[in-house]
C-alpha cells in the first residue's frame, strides 16, 4: 500500500478540470464560475474535484496557474540586474494582458471571500516572490549585491510599484517604466 488515500488522480480528468476552470474565469469572471460549471465542463462530478481541491477558490487559481506557468518563466542570464529585469518585464507584461486582468478581479473578489484571498496569496503570489527572492540570492552569492540585504524589503521595492500603479494609481505599465524602476532599485541594492 503506497500511504495515500483514494485513487490516484486520473492526469486527463485533472487536465480538464484545469482547462474548464480556467476558460470559465476568462470568460464570465471568478463570481460567475460554480464547481457545479467547472464539473459540467470537464464532464466529471462535483466528488472528483472536492477530491482533489478544498473549494471552488482553489480550484480556479490552480487552473489560472496551469495556464500561467509557462508565461512566467524564471531567467538565468547570469547577471542578476538582467534576470530581475527579465522577470519584473514577464509579470507586467502577463499582469497587463488578457490572462494577467483576471489576477486583478481576483484581488477584488479576494476581498471579500478569504478563501479566494489565501488561495491567490499561495498559489500565486507566493511563488511570484520565492522566485524574486532567488534571483536576489543568487545575486548576492555572486557578489554583485550587497551581503547584508533585506531580501523581502527588495521584493517590496522592486515588485510592489508594479502592483501600486495596476491596482491604484492606473498609470502607464511597460517595459519603459519596468526597466526604469529596476534600474532605480539596483543603484540601491547593487555591490559598488
Amino acid at each position: 500500500m503506497n500511504g495515500k488515500r483514494g485513487r490516484p488522480r486520473n492526469i486527463e480528468s485533472h487536465k480538464s478540470i484545469l482547462s474548464a476552470s480556467y476558460e470559465l474565469l476568462l470568460e464570465n469572471g471568478f463570481q460567475a464560475v460554480t464547481v457545479d460549471k467547472i464539473a459540467e465542463r470537464a464532464q466529471v462530478s462535483k466528488a472528483t474535484i472536492y477530491k482533489w481541491w478544498p473549494n471552488k477558490a482553489a480550484v480556479v487559481m490552480d487552473g489560472f496557474m496551469h495556464a500561467a506557468t509557462d508565461r512566467l518563466p524564471v531567467p538565468d542570464t547570469g547577471t542578476t540586474y538582467k534576470d530581475v529585469l527579465i522577470h519584473a518585464t514577464n509579470l507586467t507584461g502577463f499582469l497587463t494582458s488578457r490572462e494577467g486582468t483576471i489576477i486583478t478581479q481576483l484581488l477584488g473578489e479576494g476581498q471579500f471571500d478569504t478563501g479566494l484571498a489565501d488561495a491567490y496569496r499561495t498559489r500565486f503570489f507566493r511563488p511570484r516572490r520565492l522566485e524574486a527572492r532567488g534571483l536576489l540570492e543568487k545575486g548576492i552569492q555572486r557578489g554583485e549585491l550587497k551581503n547584508n540585504l533585506d531580501i523581502g524589503i527588495c521584493i517590496d521595492l522592486i515588485y510592489g510599484p508594479i502592483f501600486y500603479r495596476l491596482l491604484v494609481t492606473g498609470e502607464t505599465l511597460d517595459e519603459f517604466y519596468v526597466e526604469h524602476l529596476v534600474k532605480n532599485a539596483f543603484e540601491g541594492i547593487r555591490l559598488t
